[in-house]
């Protein structure tokens, strides 16, 4: 096992990213860290649900569980001729820019982990209680066979997370100066409002379905949903897409549909949000069977605890400066591990060019990033 810091996780970052790993896809990446991990004295588990790929690993025999958790597939990397280097050639530029798709989000991060725990191993055998991974190629795709499959196999074996690391890019500017520990909710409607279609010259005779919906629309986007809290911003609404019509000037549309999504802190609910959202729909004459709803994920937050303590003081020995703690941001997968009653905290690289072209971060963040996740293994393990 390695026992320097030297550049390992950079070496195995790069590895990770050469490997063409787009969802549901993990191109071998899982069977490289997992002999990895079992070399160092986990427990390895390949998991294959459906055509998804997942890792869990243990090391310790008993106490407390601190989770590392992360996913091995990327996003597509769209059309070629926008990167400025191969999107799966892990190039570091002469401005020492690390360039790849996965490079921010989150292959960093994974081979960081990789190298922490690996020393960390090497260097406290005795630790107590446990340390695990858990990883999925499913992050970035539904999200139904990945990690949302492992919770509730652990479930029903009657495995307890206290604690859990997601790798996701959680810094904004300089590695380490934010920290996400938790995220909004995602609540998701499909609005598709029917009315009769006629000639706009005669509204009398038809029944505009976008004026309907567009009323509805505009009380949605005017209705004040809450203030926010001392951790979350208020809740948010936006229509993302908007259809009807048959592309004529003079035909009232018969049919109407938009798309739109609710982010929501731990002040509101699915049902809260529902009730709102259908009472304005029944005041337009809209019913509301005429939404789809889909939730994408509940609201969670960590506010306190052992994991916020180690991770502060870690990144401040290593950075030389407090983290801010955020709960900003899309999804992730830490969305089901929370509800177990899990600390659940993000720490990874800077995320300002996740899921785009040319995704990169400073390869030198790599191994710092490193020895912060090995600094918390150690406050909470030794």
């Amino acid at each position: 096992m390695p026992t320097d810091t030297g550049d390992t996780a950079l070496a195995l970052a790069r590895e990770l990213i050469q490997r063409a790993s787009v969802t549901p896809a993990d191109a071998g990446c899982q069977a490289l860290i997992g002999n990895r991990l079992a070399a160092a004295g986990f427990a390895v588990e390949h998991l294959r649900i459906g055509e998804v790929d997942n890792l869990w690993a243990v090391a310790g025999d008993h106490g407390p569980l601190t989770c590392l958790a992360g996913h091995t597939d990327v996003v597509p990397v769209g059309p070629a001729d926008d990167w400025a280097y191969d999107p799966f050639g892990a190039t570091i530029d002469d401005a020492g820019w690390l360039y790849g798709r996965g490079a921010a989000d989150m292959k960093s991060s994974v081979a960081a982990m990789v190298c922490a725990a690996e020393r960390f191993r090497d260097n406290h055998p005795d630790h107590h209680g446990r340390i695990a991974f858990l990883l999925t190629s499913d992050e970035e795709g539904p999200a139904v066979d990945g990690t949302r499959a492992v919770v509730d196999w652990l479930g029903e074996r009657g495995e307890t997370i206290e604690r859990c690391l997601v790798g996701e890019p959680s810094s904004e500017t300089t590695l380490g100066d934010t920290v996400k520990n938790g995220r909004r909710g995602s609540l998701n409607a499909q609005i598709r409002v029917v009315g009769r279609q006629g000639h706009v010259a005669y509204p009398h005779k038809g029944d505009n379905a976008l004026h309907r919906l567009v009323g509805l629309l505009n009380d949605l986007i005017a209705h004040v949903w809450d203030e926010g809290d001392e951790a979350f911003p208020p809740t948010s609404f936006q229509v993302s897409n908007l259809t009807s019509g048959t592309g004529a000037e003079n035909v009232m549309p018969g049919v109407a549909e938009a798309a739109c999504n609710w982010r929501f802190s731990t002040l509101q609910s699915e049902q809260s949000l529902r009730e709102i959202a259908e009472s304005y729909a029944e005041q337009h004459g809209i019913d509301p069977a005429s939404f789809t709803w889909r939730l994408s994920g509940e609201p969670f937050v960590t506010r306190e605890g052992a994991l916020i303590e180690a991770t502060r003081h870690a990144i401040i020995d290593v950075c030389g400066h407090p983290p801010l703690l955020s709960t900003g941001g899309g999804t992730s997968d830490g969305r089901f591990i929370a509800p177990t009653g899990a600390e659940v905290l993000e720490l990874g690289p800077a995320n300002a060019t996740i899921h785009q072209a040319n995704e990169r971060i400073p390869a030198a963040d790599i191994e710092p990033l490193s020895r912060i996740y090995e600094d918390i293994l150690v406050r909470l393990h030794t």
